[in-house]
């Protein structure tokens, strides 16, 4: 699946992934190749993607994430740097 992460100051990731992992608001989700298309609210936390065999971790300050034809969009309020 394509996945692509924007926040308001630069895109984080653009590229195929075969899953990703969000804090939803109600707990922890994943979205995997051919999921069902969604809508839906992300709270501050960790984001999970896998892709080229390996994992990338990301915390984001919450945002909105969009699943439509094998296209996974999340538009992030900000990226929470260490």
């Amino acid at each position: 699946m394509l996945l692509e992460v924007v926040t308001p100051d630069k895109k984080i990731f653009e590229g195929e992934a075969s899953s990703a992992t969000f804090t939803g608001s109600d707990g922890e989700f994943q979205v995997l190749s051919g999921h069902a298309p969604m809508i839906s609210a992300l709270g501050k936390g960790k984001m999970t993607i896998k892709a080229s065999g390996k994992d990338e971790v990301v915390i984001i300050d919450g945002g909105v994430v969009e699943v439509l034809n094998n296209k996974v969009i999340v538009l992030a309020e900000s990226v929470i740097e260490d």
